[in-house]
């Protein structure tokens, strides 16, 4: 039988029971500590707001080329707004991805200050609900990470709050990704998303509009995730591996391309990042529980960042 990612309901986490919320804990723990990826279902996010977030992908991914460049970005490392075709690729692998995309992040704070992360640009002459959709999505994703966080925290022995404090104010992102039907011009070896590891503390996939998403097992092999509409993906990246020195798994994972080539997929990830100031040096308590031996470097979350948007050709 092939095998599969584990799956986590969320109700648990939302109980009024101790031992639910603590078995909530517990799943989540093991699945990122065993295989870095799970299928969360009871999001509680409703299909209406995740069908209209497509359909205003479908907007303005169908806009012309010229009208999607006005909102390129390359000064800021293509943190907001659009990312044309073929500029990202995986680390390690020269060969872009075959994708375009949007990005957004949470507003800026109405008093004033200018935090560190980028100024969100919208469409809002195009398209006058883009902004308010994809706000609420957002909004809407990033509470249910402070508790996949606060879970993860306590698994790790740590107060509920310890992760979502270092998320405070961080560059957290928002991605509507456009795979658009392949043609013979495409690179050769060009895949829609060649294998790679997340950077940021964990990802959450609203599940998207067809198939391709696959993750690497232990064995090399790789489990196909299948689009179930009603669930959310979950995988923790570098910065948490780091941090944990591995106890928690960044998991290799890729879209491998379509068989039918006219096929075009949606799917929007948030990305979950710590503060830039944030220290990921790996704590003395999880170097003993993986080895004794720190297996991962010293290094700030924002200098991690930029040195990934240059491997992946952002910066």
């Amino acid at each position: 039988m092939p095998r599969t990612i584990p799956t986590v309901d969320y109700r648990l986490a939302l109980s009024n029971d101790d031992d639910e919320r603590a078995m909530f804990v517990e799943q989540v723990g093991n699945s990122l500590k065993e295989i870095g990826f799970f299928a969360l279902t009871n999001h509680g996010i409703p299909r209406s707001l995740i069908d209209e977030s497509y359909e205003q992908c479908d907007s303005f991914f169908d806009m012309t080329e010229k009208e999607k460049r006005i909102f390129l970005r390359p000064e800021i490392a293509h943190q907001r707004g659009y990312t044309a075709f073929g500029i990202e690729h995986a680390k390690d692998n020269p060969a872009p991805d075959l994708k375009e995309f949007w990005q957004s992040g949470r507003p800026y704070p109405e008093n004033g200050d200018r935090p560190t992360y980028p100024e969100n640009v919208w469409p809002t002459e195009s398209i006058p609900e883009f902004q308010n959709v994809i706000e609420s999505l957002y909004s809407n994703m990033e509470r249910m990470s402070k508790r996949l966080l606060e879970a993860c925290s306590l698994y790790l022995g740590k107060p509920a709050n310890w992760l979502p404090e270092m998320t405070l104010d961080g560059n957290t992102i928002m991605r509507l990704i456009h795979y658009p039907p392949l043609n013979p011009t495409m690179p050769a070896g060009a895949v829609r998303s060649a294998a790679h590891e997340d950077i940021n503390f964990i990802t959450l996939l609203v599940t998207a509009t067809a198939d391709g998403l696959e993750v690497m097992d232990h064995d090399g092999t790789w489990i196909k995730v299948e689009g179930d509409q009603n669930s959310i993906i979950v995988d923790s990246g570098d910065m948490l591996q780091n941090l944990t020195n591995g106890l928690f798994r960044s998991t290799t994972h890729r879209v491998v391309n379509p068989t039918v080539a006219s096929s075009r997929r949606y799917s929007m990830p948030m990305f979950v990042h710590p503060r830039n100031n944030i220290d990921l040096t790996p704590r003395p308590e999880y170097i003993a529980q993986t080895g004794g031996k720190a297996l991962y470097s010293s290094i700030s979350a924002g200098d991690f960042l930029h040195q990934r948007l240059k491997e992946i050709g952002l910066i």
